[in-house]
C-alpha cells in the first residue's frame, strides 16, 4: 500500500508541522505500508521565524520546503497518479490554513488553492480514504464546500485545554457545510460514509508523545478504510 503524504512546507507557523508529518511518516512505514510526499510548487504565502514568531522578509517555496521534511522526495499534487495512491494524509501546520487555504486570513470565507482541491475531490470520488490531522480539517472542508458531499470533521475539543478556539474552527467548518464532533487527543473521528478520518493532534495542549499516539490512531484507520 503507497500513502500520499500532502505537504504545506515546513515548519508549524508557515507550512507543514514536522512532527505531524514525521510521525506520519512512521506510523507508515510501522504498518508494513510506503509513503510518497507530495507538494505544491507555489511560494508560501510568507515565511515566519520560528524563534520569534516574527514574520520575515524573504520567500520560500512550499515543495521545496517540504523537500526538506521528504529528504528531497517529494512530487507534484498536479503529477499525482491516483492509480498509485491507496490513501492520502494531510498533516496539520499553519501551511493549511495559510498556504493550501487562506483560512487563517479569510475564515471560511477563504479560498483553496486549486490543485489541492482537485486532489482531494478526485481522491473521495474514486473512494480513496483521507487523514486530515491537526488544523488540515479545514482544507478538506473548503475542498468539499458547495457540493453534495457532507463531511464529518473534528478539529479538537472544548472539554480539554488548547490552544485555539475549538468551537470557532468547529462554526467555521460547520459555515461550509460540514458536519463536526468533539474528540480529544486520545481519540480521532472516523467518517465512514466518505472515508475520511480527523485527529486532533496539536490543536489540543499535547506532548510529542500524546502527538505520536494520535497520529498513529488516525494512520491506523485511514489504512483499515482502505482494506
Amino acid at each position: 500500500m503507497k500513502i500520499g503524504v500532502l505537504l504545506s512546507g515546513s515548519g508549524v507557523y508557515d507550512g507543514a508541522e514536522i512532527h505531524e508529518s514525521v510521525l506520519s511518516m512512521l506510523a507508515i512505514t510501522e504498518l508494513g505500508h510506503d509513503y510518497q510526499c507530495i507538494s505544491i510548487n507555489k511560494e508560501q504565502h510568507h515565511v515566519v521565524n520560528h524563534l520569534t514568531g516574527e514574520e520575515m522578509d524573504e520567500n520560500r517555496n512550499m515543495m521545496i520546503e517540504a523537500a526538506r521534511i521528504a529528504r528531497g522526495n517529494v512530487i507534484e499534487a498536479k503529477d499525482v497518479d491516483l492509480h498509485e495512491l491507496d490513501a492520502l494524509v494531510i498533516p496539520g501546520g499553519f501551511g493549511s490554513a495559510k498556504n493550501f487555504t487562506t483560512w487563517a486570513f479569510d475564515g471560511p470565507e477563504g479560498s483553496i488553492q486549486p490543485e489541492v482541491k482537485l486532489l482531494l475531490v478526485n481522491m473521495v470520488n474514486i473512494g480513496k480514504p483521507i487523514a486530515a490531522i491537526c488544523v488540515s480539517p479545514v482544507v478538506l472542508a473548503k475542498a468539499f464546500e458547495d457540493s453534495d458531499i457532507k463531511l464529518n470533521l473534528t478539529l479538537g475539543s472544548t472539554g480539554e485545554g488548547s490552544p485555539y478556539d475549538i468551537n470557532g474552527f468547529h462554526s467555521g467548518v460547520e459555515s461550509v457545510g460540514a458536519a463536526t464532533a468533539e474528540k480529544t487527543v486520545r481519540e480521532v473521528l472516523v467518517d465512514n460514509e466518505n472515508k475520511i478520518v480527523t485527529a486532533p493532534c496539536y490543536m489540543m495542549d499535547a506532548t510529542i508523545l500524546d502527538i505520536r499516539n494520535n497520529t498513529r490512531q488516525a494512520i491506523e484507520a485511514l489504512v483499515d478504510l482502505v482494506e
